[in-house]
């Protein structure tokens, strides 16, 4: 009787090592590339999709391939992966970058949009060395975060919330209430310099 008793212990080991896997797995956020179909012709997807970069002159639009997909007007792109439930952690390493956006947007956002301008897109950007929430272009002024070297973002899609996270001291700076009426992705874009996405994160503990 040992042997068999001696499986049934090695089996419910298993089975707890099996449950804390899945524990871990359920914490972690949405993994996700940038999307080379969306992206500006000024802009280069670099490190596996997991890092854009923007350039002046950019791509020329000719030498494309055609696609319905591609943002038209505006120096934006989108993530692979679109997000209908949950709660959701990335962040994003800035690299000499004074002028970017960073957010989510419905998947069918028009292409000659900009995020933050209409009601189809929920963003945090940095100019002129401030932070501003924005929507329908409507801006809030955000204080008691600086320069970024790292952001982070919590996606809340049950709440209708997106915040913005200081990395440095693991605290939400600043809130968007939002009003999510399907699938969403995460949105950023970009006039200068690089930025490097972190996905597939847990999120920190006490946010």
């Amino acid at each position: 009787m040992a042997l068999p008793f001696a499986r049934s212990l090695c089996l419910c080991h298993w089975g707890a090592r099996r449950l804390g896997v899945a524990a871990v797995e359920a914490r972690r956020g949405v993994s996700f590339k940038l999307e080379e179909k969306t992206a500006h012709s000024s802009l280069t997807l670099f490190k596996d999709g997991t890092g854009v970069k923007y350039g002046l002159v950019g791509l020329e639009p000719t030498k494309l391939a055609l696609n319905v997909e591609r943002f038209r007007e505006w120096a934006v792109v989108l993530a692979d992966t679109t997000v209908t439930s949950g709660r959701h952690y990335w962040e994003v390493t800035v690299k000499r970058s004074q002028q970017f956006r960073v957010g989510v947007a419905n998947v069918d956002i028009s292409r000659d949009s900009c995020i933050g301008v209409d009601d189809c897109s929920w963003v945090f950007t940095y100019a002129q060395r401030k932070w501003h929430a924005m929507l329908a272009n409507e801006k809030a002024p955000i204080e008691g975060i600086g320069q970024p070297e790292k952001v982070g973002l919590l996606l809340e899609y049950e709440a209708q919330k997106l915040s913005l996270v200081d990395v440095g001291r693991v605290s939400v700076v600043h809130t968007l209430k939002t009003d999510f009426q399907g699938p969403v992705v995460p949105a950023f874009a970009l006039w200068d310099g690089e930025l490097l996405t972190h996905s597939g994160l847990e999120v920190p503990t006490g946010l």
